[in-house]
């Protein structure tokens, strides 16, 4: 496996394991049944991706590439934290899950214009990352 793609499905790999521990998170503030189902959709896709990627991963001889713990931490606390400021929860759930899409985009995008020389596979799976939290960003939009 050529560096390139190496870098772009451990960054995809990263992503699908910040957005799951993200939408686990908030899904312990949620209250409201639709958005719990939306998170709970697209956090099941999310994990089938990242065994996809896993699989993909291992057949090369690549270990997996695990979020750092300092950025997990603090993801953990601001999630916390926002949690606690009175806002409504289902309200800044939603907003904690936007925002976390469009890092998640834009970070997977960064990485597809890095890895230009990554497999088509793994420019596939990147796109299709990029298009699952596209989705649950504007589906996150209506509970706004």
């Amino acid at each position: 496996m050529d560096n390139s793609t190496k870098k772009l499905l451990e960054e995809c790999s990263v992503g699908c394991k910040m957005g799951i521990e993200s939408m686990e998170q908030v899904q312990h503030h949620v209250t409201d049944a639709k958005i719990a189902a939306t998170i709970e959709k697209s956090c099941s896709k999310h994990k089938e991706l990242e065994e996809e990627i896993s699989k993909i991963l291992l057949r090369a001889g690549q270990p997996e590439k695990e979020p750092g713990v300092i950025v997990s931490t603090f993801s953990w606390m601001t999630t916390g934290v926002k949690m606690m400021t009175g806002e409504d929860e289902n309200k800044q759930a939603v907003k904690i899950i936007m925002n976390g899409c469009n890092m998640g985009t834009q970070s997977i995008t960064e990485a597809m214009h890095q890895c230009k020389d990554a497999s088509s596979e793994s420019i596939s799976i990147a796109k299709k990352l990029i298009g699952m939290e596209e989705n649950l960003r504007d589906d996150m939009q209506k509970y706004l």
